[in-house]
């Protein structure tokens, strides 16, 4: 009965996926929307809505889409997190959760598995290797979120994703040179050269893209669930791509694997309840930080992109990134002073250090209240509403674009390559240039720090969504979210202005401010020169932020970045 099922299941997915949908950048509907960053898992998340799905379906459906047609970020070989509001049932703080499906050390992981005998980082040792793989749980996260909001049977919501591995879809532009950009890293693993350099070459837009491997173990997990992943078939195929290539993890590890729920960080902005993600992700504290420091200061009257709102932006990145270096970690394993950092008593001690017209030559970490002294970029993100205003918002990952580059052969999937953030050695950056302590140093069964930030902001009654939103970009995640929640409460921009407008960003260190081109005119970057603040180069694209908006009550609005690719699509 059930191979019946899923038979019928693939026949009618490929009704509605033979050919991608518009690239649609904007939407506008009265009961749902949702937005990704690829055509054909819009589509699926719209047509979960459409048939009577929640959010919480269609997110899950988008999930797995996402594996298959976005594989340079879309993925089961890795982890994310995930803001879930508005569902009643689960016991959940103001009807929210914080959903941590992050990835984990390996338990035979050790602090200084990527130094060499000098205490030196072994170049490509925590990127490009077996050994920089974490513990996956996304199959694990989303199977839970499944079991505790979802209304469809778990088979449905996988349907499509199986149907696009396994009969193919079409390659854009935008696979082939993400491929192609990858090929020497792609080219280094014999199962992943197999699937997507075949005979040498990078697959061309317009060809089919077929993952057959990938669609069974889609079907595995269609069928059993978590175990479909973490045990059985997939599991002994994991292990034994890792005892092949010198890897940690093996089927204890996966066994072992859980995600937690956890309650989300939460703040307010000119009335508006912020809610967003805790720690192991740093984004949300650093996100309501800034927040925090901001909101004495009248950003709409400065204006969008003037040099005074863009000095205050830099200054208050400057000290949310130095205090995410000292004080953010896995805090089941290191006392984060999360309440510390939030409290706004201590924004106003950040504040008072920044000066109005002149750059804050140099930074430290704060010392927030609870705070323990001790020894011293490729994700995807996706945003849903339902009829009922209820809200997912999912930034998932593989680290790099294409994670390691390893593909598990048999199985069709990709590894990440997350254990590169951890810290390696205390100051150290990783490939995004962000540096840590003993807060994130590695340890078994550690998450590692992340800086995704699936957010969610309620109006000023505090009871409906207004805005969902996220977006990857490393380090930049939380800098592209701030602007957008600037964009549209301080500056009131429409939301697809609000996406689409350029942008700026600065972690600490290095000292140099990475801007968009566009983002700054000759008169405005010669302002700040003169209050010292110093410019790296023009960066084409900073973030792919994927946002909905409600307007109204009858009014949902949905914009996929420009910079990505992505579709927008509403009821």
């Amino acid at each position: 009965m059930k191979t019946c099922l899923s038979t019928l299941l693939l026949a009618v997915s490929l009704l509605f996926l033979t050919a991608p949908g518009p690239n649609d950048q904007q939407a506008i509907g009265r009961k749902g929307a949702v937005v990704s960053a690829h055509p054909l898992a819009s589509k699926v998340g719209i047509e979960v809505l459409k048939k009577g799905g929640n959010a919480v379906d269609a997110a899950i459906a988008i999930f797995f889409a996402l594996s298959v047609v976005h594989p340079q970020a879309g993925n089961i070989g890795g982890g994310g997190f995930m803001l879930v509001y508005g569902f009643k049932d689960g016991g959940f703080a103001d009807r929210a959760l914080a959903l941590d499906f992050r990835e984990v050390a390996p338990r035979r992981a050790t602090r200084d598995m990527f130094l060499d005998a000098n205490r030196l980082v072994v170049p490509g040792s925590s990127l490009r290797s077996a050994l920089a793989v974490g513990v996956p749980g996304s199959v694990a996260g989303v199977c839970m979120l499944h079991s505790l909001f979802g209304s469809k049977p778990l088979e449905e919501l996988l349907a499509p994703a199986i149907a696009l591995a396994a009969q193919g879809f079409e390659v854009d532009h935008r696979l082939a040179g993400a491929i192609g950009a990858k090929r020497k890293a792609l080219a280094r693993w014999p199962a992943t050269a197999k699937i997507f350099l075949p005979d040498g070459k990078v697959p061309r837009p317009g060809s089919r893209f077929r993952q057959r491997d990938l669609g069974q173990t889609l079907q595995r997990i269609s069928e059993q669930g978590p175990d479909g992943f973490y045990k059985g078939e997939t599991a002994e195929l994991f292990e034994a791509e890792m005892q092949k290539s010198d890897g940690l993890i093996d089927v204890e590890d996966l066994a072992a694997y859980r995600p937690k729920a956890r309650v989300p960080v939460t703040g307010q902005y000119r009335g508006h309840k912020i809610i967003s993600m805790p720690p192991p992700s740093s984004g949300g504290v650093a996100l309501i930080q800034m927040l925090n420091m901001l909101e004495p200061y009248d950003l709409r009257a400065s204006g969008f992109a003037s040099s005074k709102t863009l000095h205050l932006l830099i200054e208050v990145m400057k000290r949310a990134f130095a205090d995410r270096a000292r004080w953010l970690g896995d805090a089941d394993f290191y006392p984060v002073p999360v309440e510390g950092l939030l409290a706004r008593e201590y924004a106003k001690k950040l504040s008072a250090t920044i000066s109005i017209d002149k750059a804050t030559e140099h930074v430290d970490a704060g010392k927030p209240k609870g705070a323990v002294l001790r020894e011293s970029r490729e994700t995807t993100h996706f945003s849903v509403m339902d009829a009922q205003g209820r809200a997912v918002s999912c930034t998932t990952t593989l680290n790099s674009s294409f994670g390691n580059g390893q593909v598990v052969a048999g199985a069709g999937f990709l590894l990440n390559n997350e254990m590169d953030d951890f810290s390696a050695s205390p100051g150290v950056p990783n490939q995004f240039g962000l540096v840590g302590a003993k807060a994130n140093e590695i340890a078994p069964g550690k998450r590692m720090l992340s800086s995704m930030t699936p957010t969610i902001v309620l109006d000023k009654e505090g009871k409906k969504v207004l805005l969902v939103l996220g977006s990857p970009g490393g380090g930049r995640i939380i800098t592209t979210v701030l602007q957008v929640v600037l964009n549209v409460i301080d500056h009131r921009l429409p939301l697809h202005m609000a996406v689409a407008a350029p942008r700026i960003h600065q972690q600490w260190r290095p000292r140099e401010v990475s801007w968009e081109r566009l983002a700054l005119t000759a008169d405005t970057r010669a302002a700040l020169e003169a209050m010292g603040h110093a410019f790296a180069r023009g960066s084409r694209s900073m973030g792919h932020c994927q946002a909905i908006l409600r307007k109204s009550e009858d009014r949902i609005e949905a914009a996929a970045d420009p910079r990505s690719g992505g579709a927008a699509l509403a009821w």
